[in-house]
């Protein structure tokens, strides 16, 4: 190999062409790819980790919830957010930086109440239903009825026999204390007639005795006749005694017998309130929402039925614990569901007093169902309301306009 073939000047060429000295170049080659390598190895993990931090898989949500830590090193507006809430493109459209927006569940005013057996029912099973999905009923209206019939009704004609035979027991004891009562009062005025008359004999026979006409005998028998006369005087006033008072009910021996009777009514009382377990009543005035049971079935753990008062839908919206701050009672809301066809309105009518979990979840599978939020209600104007009342229990996506009151005092 000859010396000019090692030139600089001919250096390039040798690079591209000549296959004999291509170790040098290799090695500037493969410097390059390392070069280029090093370079993207940092870009893709910086991006990855901010993919991951604002999508947070399952392992980083994991790491964050043991560790306690907060994506976005302590700024106040962390990398990873909470998932966005899918909104209509109308709603998103419009959306200003001042609204709050979360997920909403439609509900009757006072929410759904659910209609169950009565207490005591025990394992009655439902024997007919007296209502269907869609009727309006008011408070108290029996709306199916239990097989325990049968069974209550057998109690209460026992309960109202058993008044009746204290009550005729009553009316015995009041017969018998009043003709005792005037047995004794004869006998009493029959023994004070005998000792009038015992006195006055004694008294006769005393004169007769001091003029020498009767006999010491004679006055001696007298006075054991009078003597006897005041005695039974007195046993007869003993045994009148014993009624006291003048009043029949006062004797105790009928205050006895009105007392059993009292306790006989009180038993038909409440056999006839027992009744009451064979009949299933609307606890409020409202419209039957859903049945979720047919005659010849148990009464569920989940109630017979659903009622609601859809005359007022509302709205339940769960913010997030860090916008709450945002809201206020007076403030408009507008709703929106792909199932509505159209948007609903309403102001805020209260605010939770508590942060609890996420019960309302999106669609999202990325979506974070532990979060804390605060539930506030929302009352649904005329219109809405009567949109709304086909659709309990919807769930929409709601923004509330937070700087509507500021904008109105402009």
């Amino acid at each position: 190999m000859s010396r000019p073939e090692a030139d600089g000047s001919d250096m390039p060429l040798d690079l591209g062409l000549t296959a004999t000295d291509g170790a040098h170049p290799r090695r500037r080659g493969l410097f390059r790819k390392r070069y280029l390598l090093g370079l993207l190895i940092p870009v893709f993990m910086f991006s990855g980790a901010v993919i991951g931090m604002y999508y947070q898989p399952l392992g980083l949500q994991k790491f964050y919830e043991l560790t306690g830590l907060q994506p976005g090193g302590g700024a106040k507006s962390p990398i990873a957010l909470p998932p966005e809430i899918e909104m209509p493109q109308e709603m998103a459209e419009t959306l200003l930086p001042t609204d709050v927006v979360g997920l909403a569940r439609l509900m009757p005013r006072g929410d759904v109440a659910i209609v169950a057996a009565p207490y005591g029912a025990g394992d009655a099973r439902l024997s007919a239903l007296l209502v269907e999905v869609g009727d309006h009923v008011a408070r108290g209206t029996p709306v199916a009825r239990l097989d325990n019939a049968q069974a209550l009704e057998g109690v209460v004609l026992t309960a109202e026999a058993n008044l009746a035979v204290r009550e005729a027991t009553l009316a015995q004891t009041r017969s018998a204390i009043a003709a005792s009562r005037a047995e004794a009062q004869a006998s009493l005025d029959q023994a004070r007639a005998t000792a009038s008359e015992a006195e006055t004999i004694l008294t006769r026979t005393q004169d007769l005795t001091a003029r020498g006409v009767a006999t010491t005998a004679t006055l001696d028998a007298a006075r054991t006749a009078s003597a006897e006369a005041a005695l039974a005087v007195a046993r007869a006033k003993a045994t009148l005694a014993r009624f006291s008072g003048d009043a029949l009910d006062d004797q105790p021996d009928v205050i006895v017998a009105a007392r059993n009777v009292a306790a006989a009514q009180a038993e038909l009382t409440r056999a006839q309130m027992d009744m009451g377990r064979a009949e299933v009543r609307a606890p409020i005035d409202g419209t039957v929402l859903d049945i979720h049971a047919t005659p010849g079935q148990r009464p569920p753990s989940e109630g017979i039925m659903d009622m609601g008062d859809i005359s007022q839908m509302m709205a339940e919206v769960e913010i997030w614990q860090d916008r709450i701050a945002a809201v206020a009672v007076g403030q408009p809301v507008e709703l929106a569901a792909p199932g509505l066809g159209r948007t609903l309105t309403g102001t805020v009518q209260s605010i939770g007093l508590t942060v609890g979990r996420q019960g309302l979840i999106s669609d999202d599978a990325a979506a974070n169902s532990d979060a804390r939020v605060i539930r506030i209600l929302v009352s649904l104007d005329a219109e809405s309301s009567r949109v709304a009342a086909r659709y309990v229990g919807l769930e929409a996506v709601a923004r509330v306009d937070t700087g509507a009151m500021a904008r109105a005092s402009q």
